[in-house]
């Protein structure tokens, strides 16, 4: 009867695949980044509901109201179009900000950057009409509301 062979130990698994240069696979996609930024941006909308209820006085809460509309509409355009404008550069070579480690050379950033832009321009695209929306809403409130503010 021939010996009984010792088992052989497992190998090691990394917890996420990884490409030659480190980078983890699969790459970005612009669905999924768009879709994490509007699922911040709706995040953010919810946050800033709360936040506006701290805001006691009518008038200084319409003025945060529409000071976040505009500095969103204003960075989503901005983020946008850099962002896309650096995914574009970037060709297929698109990583996350965990692959930060992984960059070489001197224009390795815009790798990362392009899809960081564009889901904080996703965000404030979101961010916007909320805020426009929460605006309105305050705007029309009843003098007694909690909503309407001191």
């Amino acid at each position: 009867m021939p010996a009984a062979r010792p088992p052989v130990p497992p190998r090691p698994v990394a917890p996420h695949p990884t490409d030659a240069d480190g980078v983890r696979l699969p790459r970005l996609r612009v669905r999924d980044v768009v879709l994490r930024g509007a699922a911040h941006g709706t995040a953010a909308v919810l946050v800033l509901a709360a936040g506006m209820l701290l805001v006691t006085g009518h008038h200084d809460r319409e003025t945060f109201l529409a000071v976040v509309a505009g500095f969103a509409m204003v960075g989503a355009a901005v983020c946008l179009l850099f962002g896309a404008l650096l995914w574009a550069v970037s060709g297929r070579d698109v990583r996350r900000w965990r692959d930060w480690r992984t960059i070489t050379g001197q224009g390795g950033a815009v790798t990362i950057m392009g899809p960081a832009l564009v889901r904080t321009g996703m965000l404030a695209l979101v961010l916007f009409p909320g805020a426009l929306g929460l605006y309105e809403l305050v705007d029309a409130a009843a003098y007694d509301s909690f909503l309407y503010g001191e």
